[in-house]
């Protein structure tokens, strides 16, 4: 059964690339700068340097810069710089960019669908999994930054009875609760 899942989320990830693909494809662009659009559309300042980019896409920056400095050309972004730093600067998405990173942010719904067909005690089971899956390979180094829920100082296991909790909110959270990306995130130490 182990090899059965793992063949089954290799095909999953297959329709990812597939889907990533054909979404660049019709635009112009690269998976690579269509993933770095969507990012900088749903992520805060601090987290738009092409070294958090490199770290998160899991590139290098060499890629990274170019990536940028090609969504540049394009007019899909624009640099902000630090007055204290003339070197240092953030990235921003120009009013085109964020069109294109809103239409592409759709391209996974042929994903979506039969997940959406699933009852809800399913999905819960399945993202309790996923979400298990996805912080052991955080933890053993396969995968880069996480900021979910495990891997956050806010974050307490069995508390008063409740199996998650928000030290954050100082609320307890339910299994749907939990983020697989929260920009309230801070790191453990």
């Amino acid at each position: 059964m182990d090899h059965k899942i793992i063949a089954a989320l290799e095909r999953i990830s297959q329709a990812f690339r597939v889907l990533l693909w054909n979404e660049s494809k019709e635009l112009g662009l690269t998976p690579i700068q269509i993933q770095t659009l969507i990012f900088l559309r749903h992520h805060s300042v601090e987290k738009r340097k092409i070294s958090y980019l490199a770290t998160e896409l899991g590139v290098t920056k060499a890629t990274i810069s170019e990536t940028v400095k090609t969504l540049l050309e394009k007019a899909l972004i624009g640099k902000e710089y630090d007055p204290q730093d003339s070197r240092s600067f953030v990235i921003r998405l120009t009013p085109e960019g964020k069109k294109i990173a809103k239409q592409t942010g759709f391209f996974a719904g042929h994903i979506e669908k039969p997940i959406g067909r699933l009852e809800d005690a399913d999905k819960e089971t399945l993202f309790k999994s996923l979400t298990g899956i996805v912080h052991h390979l955080n933890q053993a180094g396969v995968i880069g930054i996480q900021r979910m829920c495990f891997t956050c100082a806010y974050y307490a296991q069995d508390r008063d009875g409740t199996p998650h909790f928000c030290k954050l909110m100082n609320i307890p959270l339910r299994t749907q609760d939990l983020r697989i990306d929260c920009p309230e995130h801070a790191p453990l130490h």
